[in-house]
């Protein structure tokens, strides 16, 4: 099973994927650790992303997903995602890729980047995020969960929703 969390920046996809790779035994991958220097500087002086920037990211992220299931092992995948057409080369990269889209409205998003430390990511790039979101479509294999819950709060409900998909048991 390789599940990916996505959703906008802000929306606690490091942190709900970080916990349910542990519920579920796997690994953990932080897309946000993948990115190119120059995609990270390129957020860190507050330019948005476009899909040329994203594309090596992106493939870098199906590589590690293919290489998972070629080795016959889970991932828990946490990444933006934001386009359908990214999320298909995700599932182009290995089959039985599944998404938690983590949602939340704007004004959370933008509250909670502007109070994270230690992140490349601004909060002024909160609406680009949103711009460029494009909802999971009903044929793609996922859930959608509202993240503006604390945390036990998500953490269930994305515990359920991937018990739910077929993941077995979540400690």
């Amino acid at each position: 099973m390789i599940v990916v969390v996505l959703g906008v920046t802000g929306s606690g996809k490091s942190t709900v994927g970080a916990a349910l790779a542990d519920a579920l035994g796997m690994p953990f991958l932080d897309g946000d650790a993948v990115h190119p220097a120059a995609n990270v500087a390129r957020m860190r002086a507050g330019h948005a992303l476009d899909d040329a920037d994203r594309a090596p990211w992106l493939r870098a992220l199906a590589d590690r997903v293919s290489a998972s299931a070629d080795a016959g092992r889970g991932l828990v995948v946490a990444c933006s995602a934001l386009k359908r057409r990214y999320r298909d080369e995700l599932r182009s990269a290995a089959p039985g890729v599944w998404c938690l889209h983590l949602v939340l409205d704007r004004h959370t998003a933008r509250r909670r980047v502007a109070a994270r430390t230690g992140h490349f990511m601004p909060a002024e790039l909160v609406d680009s995020q949103f711009d460029d979101l494009e909802p999971l479509d009903p044929d793609e294999p996922g859930a959608t969960l509202d993240a503006t819950g604390d945390l036990p709060a998500t953490l269930a409900l994305a515990r359920s929703a991937v018990a739910g998909f077929g993941g077995g048991a979540v400690r």
